[in-house]
């Protein structure tokens, strides 16, 4: 299927004429073909979404139609919710099960209803009189024209959480999906069209980095934000520095899974399993370094190795399927070389660590684990974004938290423990902006989801994010 640009209310032909293959990494082939957008393309996009924000058709709207209009498009997704699961199993090679009932298509629905609520409240609208004879009031406003970047890890759910919050703001928007994975934001534009979200407001452009830069480059954004890799993130920051643009970055994480001494490691396993493989590994809050109290080890080793056996690897429709393939070639050759690296440096492979026998076509690998790894080394310090999980131990609370703390990233980590003050001392001391405490990776709608360090900054999801999308103006009236 061929695919074109979104722009204005209305699909468009490329003003570049350059197209891009879509794959289903299942097995390698093409599914569809959409648009490589040149400059000319994202400068048609931002100046529709410029015009749709000066003139007020979205952004002089009462919060009461905007919330009307957000809740309407949720109720459409849900409605054809089936629909998208289907398509986003096919780009993406997720289990079905996992996107329609697990949580992709039902999670995004909730986050559009939650962000139809926020678009009603009024915190941060306050007035005073902080100097005699005059009244302050402090007005929370739209930012403008905001570009957004998604990733391909969770395509329809990233945009949702990017679309979301710009929207309850008041912002008018350029998106631009990944790649690899635009399919189901295309086919969202439908619906926003279908929910009565003026023309201009939203606008999808589809492309590689060109696009992106010139996204990113452009005066009349005021705001880009991304949800990537953290080298693109930096990457962003030193471009949207020409325009002094404001940055809203979502990016890598290494969360750690610390496991105390007063937990059984059989009970913990299979959540390490889970949460290790969930969406292959490819998913930045994944749990990735157990920190296990040394005590413990050796069952805790047994344990996982077990679990992360018994994950069942197959195609999104397989009965009972729990992982499918990584996003690509690239991708699988690039979680092959951190496990191989690891071995070469003296890490041991327990399980895994190659491509599985039975699948010879797409992009698969099996659930790893690795111990024996220094906490200096590369598969301890950098972003593997695949199903790799290693093992290390430790000696006391100390050298738990610093070990857990020791690495660029700031984004989730989880603490396993029956001691509640402990719970609460290590989780302070934590360098992360999400912890979870006996439980790793679930979210709602109503919470802040986003990182400390190289993690980035801003928050996705809760009200946060719609404030993240306002700026604050002071305006000061001289009483009569």
């Amino acid at each position: 299927m061929d695919y074109k640009l979104w722009i204005d209310g209305q699909w468009v032909d490329s003003q570049g004429g350059k197209r891009m293959s879509v794959e289903n990494p299942v097995n390698g082939a093409i599914i569809a073909e959409v648009v490589d957008a040149s400059r000319e393309d994202v400068d048609r996009a931002v100046q529709a979404a410029h015009r749709a924000f000066y003139d007020g058709r979205w952004s002089r709207l009462t919060p009461a139609e905007r919330s009307m209009a957000l809740w309407k498009l949720a109720d459409l997704l849900d409605a054809r919710k089936e629909e998208f699961a289907r398509l986003e199993s096919e780009n993406t090679g997720k289990p079905y099960q996992l996107v329609s009932l697990g949580g992709d298509l039902p999670f995004s629905v909730d986050n559009l209803r939650f962000f139809a609520a926020a678009a009603r409240d009024t915190h941060g609208y306050t007035s005073g009189e902080f100097m005699k004879g005059y009244t302050s009031i402090y007005r929370r406003e739209p930012v403008g024209v905001v570009g957004q970047i998604t990733p391909w890890n969770y395509p329809l759910m990233m945009a949702i959480w990017k679309i979301g919050p710009a929207l309850a703001a008041g912002c008018t928007i350029v998106l631009k999906p990944a790649p690899g994975t635009p399919l189901t934001t295309l086919l969202l534009s439908e619906l926003i069209a279908e929910a009565g979200i003026p023309a201009g407001v939203v606008n999808i452009v589809t492309g590689g980095n060109e696009t992106g830069q010139a996204l990113v480059e452009h005066p009349d954004v005021r705001l880009v934000s991304l949800t990537g890799s953290t080298n693109t993130g930096k990457k962003i920051m030193k471009t949207a520095s020409d325009t002094l643009k404001r940055v809203h970055l979502e990016l890598g994480g290494k969360a750690p899974f610390v496991v105390f001494d007063d937990v059984d490691p059989e009970t913990v396993a299979g959540v390490a399993a889970f949460t290790s493989t969930v969406n292959t590994g490819q998913d930045c809050t994944a749990a990735t370094r157990v920190y296990v109290a040394g005590s413990r080890a050796n069952d805790a080793v047994e344990a996982i190795v077990e679990a992360m056996r018994a994950v069942k690897i197959g195609t999104p429709y397989e009965d009972g399927v729990q992982m499918g393939p990584l996003i690509s070639g690239v991708q699988r050759e690039r979680v092959q070389g951190f496990v191989e690296r690891a071995k070469s440096s003296g890490a041991k492979i327990l399980t895994g660590g190659a491509v599985p026998a039975a699948y010879d076509k797409g992009y698969f690998f099996e659930p790893t684990v690795i111990v024996d790894a220094d906490q200096k080394a590369e598969i301890i310090q950098s972003e593997v974004f695949g199903p790799v999980l290693t093992i290390s131990t430790f000696k006391s609370e100390e050298e738990a938290v610093a070990y857990a703390n020791d690495v660029n990233y700031g984004l989730a980590a989880s603490i396993w423990t029956r001691d509640i003050g402990r719970a609460l001392r290590v989780s302070s001391q934590l360098e992360f902006g999400t912890v979870w405490i006996n439980d790793h990776i679930p979210l709602t709608s109503e919470t802040p989801h986003g990182g400390f360090k190289q993690s980035g900054f801003g928050k996705d999801l809760s009200a946060e994010a719609v404030s993240d999308y306002r700026i604050t103006k002071h305006v000061m009236v001289k009483n009569a």
